[in-house]
């Protein structure tokens, strides 16, 4: 080869699914080469093109291997010095290509901690936060110990999926066997269930805290409340709502520094991180439930910036990015207030001009999805949007659709 070479970094983006378009841009506008590498079937999604130099679509089935080749490919022609996993189900795969290609961020046993929900609440109970009783269904004498021991009802959960897929609520020790005994029949050895776990069901309200980390610091933190448990809209339907508490609530505080625990507890160095807790209704204390080295879904990063100005894409991007000579530096948040509701919908494109409040702030526009964002300065004004629009919304729009029981 003849020529000057390019000294310009580049960053591999991870994608699964569609996800990161503001991930993506900021790196662009920062200078950065931007190589994304994703699945056929999300060739046809509304991809920043502009800001892409390089965009692989690998086969549907490709695994860690495929993707490993690709970047390393990819590799020959641009210096990659960062390696980005913009979906849940990526993120392991980008430690691997991290350790390979010597690159800082997650390794693998770091990872696993943020995508094994088992591996998760260990690393957590052993940080001395509060978690629901729990147990590996893998062996038999100590599920039926645990069952014993535990008053039901009990949730079985898939170790390393997302959302409220593939999670079943039972009530007797007979259900738990017979679920066993059925994912244990299941073709994928990666679908039996010593690849899940049974936890005490825990009823309460349930929070989420989305941050921004640098250097081990929680710089930015979201506190919201969801409307009804994520579980219970994916089993049940219904519309899903999610806004911020009063700053001055009690358990905002209670919640930043379980937070900060967790996230230390992690040693999770840098990124954006989406964590849940529940105030259980018993006893009114939080329990940690999960928690993600990633941007949250369903609107959240969209909500979290029509209350504070930030996109945690965009601000996550640059303290990937960051070195000595770039460091990072958090823009000033705005104050305001900001929620969200959104739902299943009959039609391909749902109307929604007939809601023409000022306070709303965007209107959520995908295929058979119906949602609004609400931002005010007053709390009180936008639980009360909130809690009128999910009527609306459900009544004139509403569907409902089966859980799902895997990703894809």
């Amino acid at each position: 080869m003849s020529g000057t070479p390019d000294r310009t970094l580049a960053v591999v983006c991870l994608a699964s699914f569609f996800k990161g378009v503001e991930f993506i841009r900021e790196c662009k506008r920062r200078g950065w080469r931007v190589v994304v590498l994703t699945k056929e079937k999300r060739r046809g999604e509304d991809w920043p093109y502009e800001a892409i130099d390089e965009f692989h679509a690998l086969p549907n089935d490709a695994g860690p291997d495929h993707f490993l080749h690709a970047a390393t490919d990819a590799g020959r022609q641009h210096k990659i010095a960062r390696v980005v996993a913009l979906e849940e189900f990526d993120v392991q795969t980008a430690a691997a290509l991290r350790e390979h290609l010597r690159l800082p961020g997650l390794n693998n046993s770091q990872a696993c901690v943020f995508r094994d929900k088992l591996a998760m609440r260990e690393a957590v109970r052993a940080a001395g936060i509060r978690v629901p009783e729990f147990v590996h269904t893998c062996n038999y004498q100590e599920v039926g110990e645990f069952m014993e021991r535990v008053p039901a009802p009990w949730v079985l959960k898939p170790r390393t999926d997302v959302s409220a897929i593939g999670i079943r609520k039972c009530h007797e020790a007979e259900e738990v066997w017979r679920a066993m005994e059925e994912l244990d029949a299941r073709e994928r050895p990666h679908e039996r269930a010593p690849f899940y776990l049974l936890e005490r069901f825990v009823a309460g309200e349930v929070y989420h805290v989305d941050s921004l980390v640098d250097s081990g610091r929680v710089l930015f933190a979201g506190v919201n409340r969801y409307g009804r448990p994520p579980m219970n809209v994916a089993h049940d339907g219904g519309v899903f709502i999610s806004h911020a508490i009063e700053r001055e609530a009690v358990e905002r505080r209670e919640l930043l520094e379980l937070n900060r625990q967790v996230i230390a507890g992690l040693n999770l160095s840098r990124g954006a991180t989406h964590a849940e807790f529940i105030k259980s209704a018993a006893d009114g204390q939080f329990y940690f439930l999960e928690i993600a080295a990633r941007v949250g879904g369903a609107y959240l990063a969209e909500t979290l910036e029509a209350a504070s100005g930030l996109n945690l894409w965009r601000e996550w991007a640059g303290i990937e990015l960051a070195d000595d000579t770039h460091p990072y530096e958090l823009p000033t948040p705005r104050d305001d207030y900001a929620g969200i509701v959104l739902s299943l919908a009959r039609d391909e494109w749902p109307d929604t001009s007939a809601f023409d409040d000022a306070e709303i702030a965007y209107r959520v526009r995908h295929r058979h999805h119906v949602g609004l964002i609400v931002r005010s300065p007053n709390c009180r004004r936008v639980q009360e949007l909130l809690d009128s629009y999910a009527h609306r919304l459900g009544a004139e729009f509403g569907a409902v659709a089966p859980p799902l029981e895997r990703a894809e």
